[in-house]
């Protein structure tokens, strides 16, 4: 050790300056990834769109059973459907063309616009 003189005491603090260093830039590193994930959450959620139902309404429901068999000119969305009752929690109950109403998510359904679209044709 004397030979090659190294302070074992300097090495020693060097090595702890760039330990302390490398803790730092990993604090930094999960702070910045900390924002970004807020700021991409504010985003995602200022964009996303409230569907409200109401009794009445006419609505299209979403098939997720239909991409077991792709095909390209198959719609995934079935209907239209009359709105009965709107659960909270967004359950919704849905009359079709028989008797029998069921309760689906609310999360699979759209707003059903075919007849107004329609009728903006016809008043041209």
């Amino acid at each position: 050790m004397k030979t090659l003189n190294i302070d074992l005491k300097a090495v020693g603090q060097k090595r702890l300056l760039q330990l302390d260093e490398l803790e730092e830039f990993w604090n930094e590193a999960y702070e910045n990834a900390k924002i970004y994930k807020e700021r991409t959450k504010r985003w995602h959620d200022r964009n996303l769109v409230r569907k409200e139902f109401q009794p009445g309404q006419q609505v299209l429901l979403f098939n997720s059973r239909l991409k077991l068999f792709p095909g390209k000119l198959k719609s995934r969305w079935s209907g239209p459907f009359t709105v009965v009752r709107v659960f909270p929690y967004g359950a919704v109950e849905l009359k079709g063309e028989g008797p029998n109403t069921f309760k689906v998510n609310g999360k699979r359904l759209k707003l059903y616009l075919g007849e107004d679209i329609y009728k903006c044709f016809v008043a041209f």
